[in-house]
């Protein structure tokens, strides 16, 4: 088949294309390893910093809570306050402002994303969607986001994720947005629907999907398990589901995230965030659809992962895996 053989694809969100180089699955690994963790899960940890009722790094007492729990980030990266612009010529800074916010998911040092139920899982995306609501009145681009293990360098194994908000568009959702934005000028249409559509029809990459969600590994994904959600309908913003569209994501990443930890027995890493059409954008954003990316770098198992570098950092995003292989495993250990 041709599509054992290199090849490039385009990412239609941000205009990058991406070297996929099936054949290079068959080579031979003597490259690094990671021990997988085997440590004893515990509802509550007394050296946790985000359990209920101990202290945090900065000082202040978490509440006893008994469900989610959000906090303004004790370290944040943006403030309500910025160095000023300088325009030294081909040198340029600008102010950066904004606030960050931590969302712990429950108050059970042991559990995941993947391992809440169902109305563990509605409840972070309530939240989710409050924060976007609330943080949007007042800044530009609200990203919500998880860095879930220590492999993406998350600072806790409590479950939680980050808010940040700032009073600019970052780099992605930026291009993301250019992307939509041509697309739909070109053909009176929104991108993420016509892929949806592609998708559906194609079958091939499609892990989980209901009436609400499509999740898929994209046909241009880069790392080796990538997944796409995708809302489907005139869904632009995580404010924007109703109760119909959260209990209907609770339910797909109650299917995605377990086949996510059943594929190499492991509680897989990630870092996953949100997307959706930035909130300085006013009513001009009918090209957006929200949707979600996974970003997971294990490769083969549970000790290797996908490193970007080389020609990665230098050149061009590139695979070895295709998403149709992974799509295809990741339906074969489905909850």
């Amino acid at each position: 088949m041709t599509r054992d053989l290199p090849h490039r694809r385009l990412n239609r969100l941000t205009g990058e294309w991406v070297l996929v180089s099936p054949q290079r699955m068959k080579r031979p690994w003597q490259g690094e390893r990671k021990a997988v963790g085997t440590a004893e899960r515990r509802s509550h940890d007394a050296d946790c910093y985000l359990c209920p009722g101990n202290a945090r790094v900065g000082g202040a007492a978490n509440p006893d809570y008994s469900g989610t729990f959000v906090f303004p980030n004790d370290f944040p990266a943006l403030l309500d306050d910025s160095a000023p612009a300088m325009d030294g010529g081909v040198l340029r800074e600008e102010p950066a402002r904004g606030e960050a916010r931590v969302i712990c998911y429950s108050p059970d040092h042991s559990q995941t994303l993947a391992r809440l139920d169902d109305a563990g899982r509605r409840a972070v995306i309530d939240g989710w969607c409050a924060l976007s609501a609330e943080l949007g009145e007042r800044w530009a681009h609200v990203q919500i986001f998880e860095n879930k293990g220590a492999m993406m360098g998350a600072s806790s194994p409590h479950p939680h994720g980050q808010v940040w908000a700032g009073d600019f568009v970052p780099s992605i959702a930026d291009r993301e947005d250019d992307c939509q934005r041509a697309y739909h000028g070109e053909h009176g249409a929104v991108l993420l629907d016509a892929v949806a559509a592609a998708e559906d029809a194609a079958g091939a990459r499609v892990v989980v999907s209901n009436d609400h969600w499509l999740a898929v590994v994209p046909h241009w994904a880069a790392w080796p398990f990538e997944t796409l959600v995708t809302a489907r309908g005139d869904v632009r913003r995580l404010e924007d589901l109703d109760g119909a569209g959260r209990g209907a994501l609770a339910e797909l990443l109650g299917q995605l995230l377990p086949a996510y930890d059943a594929l190499f027995d492991t509680d897989f890493p990630y870092s996953m965030g949100w997307h959706g059409a930035p909130h300085g954008a006013g009513e001009d954003s009918g090209h957006w659809r929200l949707h979600a990316h996974f970003l997971p770098p294990l490769l083969r198992s549970a000790e290797i992962r996908k490193h970007m570098v080389g020609f990665e950092l230098l050149a061009e995003t590139q695979r070895d895996l295709t998403p149709e292989a992974a799509a295809q495993r990741l339906r074969e250990v489905l909850a």
